[in-house]
């Protein structure tokens, strides 16, 4: 059971992320992303895997130790639920980089990139758009491949 929610925590999240990514201007995607709840399902899996081991991790989140922690994540439902956390909250990060990006008018060719780098290493990902954010000012010229014919856009 925790392999398969492990498993399944990152597919309830890939459909959204894809579309974020690969099809930013496509007219369904800021419905699709628009609720917050979609960063909902790998957070339950989160709660199913780690409410059952409330005892271990407890007393790792209210006095921290890093052997304490190494030791909890050395156990598989320990390593599932906090990858299933960190799933969710990527998520929740990259909804937010994304629907800051449109609203500010800032071009997806520069946020697409930005979006992979928040799937695998969020922190990054955020101070890399914030920089962006921060210098970035519409009306500014990018240099942006012209779309296929057909291409969902």
């Amino acid at each position: 059971m925790t392999h398969t929610l492990f498993t399944v925590s990152f597919w309830f999240a890939a459909p959204f992320w894809a579309v974020m990514i690969v099809a930013p201007t496509w007219r369904r995607t800021a419905g699709l992303v628009a609720s917050p709840l979609i960063c909902l399902p790998p957070l339950v899996i989160y709660l199913m895997l780690m409410t059952p081991h409330v005892g271990a991790f407890f007393p790792v989140m209210t006095r921290p130790n890093l052997v304490a922690l190494q030791a909890l994540l050395a156990t598989a439902p320990a390593a599932a639920a906090i990858w299933a956390h960190l799933v969710g909250f990527d998520l929740f990060l990259g909804r937010w980089l994304y629907l800051d990006s449109r609203q500010r008018g800032i071009p997806p060719i520069l946020v697409s990139p930005i979006l992979v780098v928040t799937i695998f290493f969020s922190a990054v990902g955020v101070v890399v758009y914030l920089v962006l954010r921060t210098a970035y000012r519409p009306g500014d010229p990018v240099v942006a491949p012209q779309p296929a014919a057909g291409l969902v856009g």
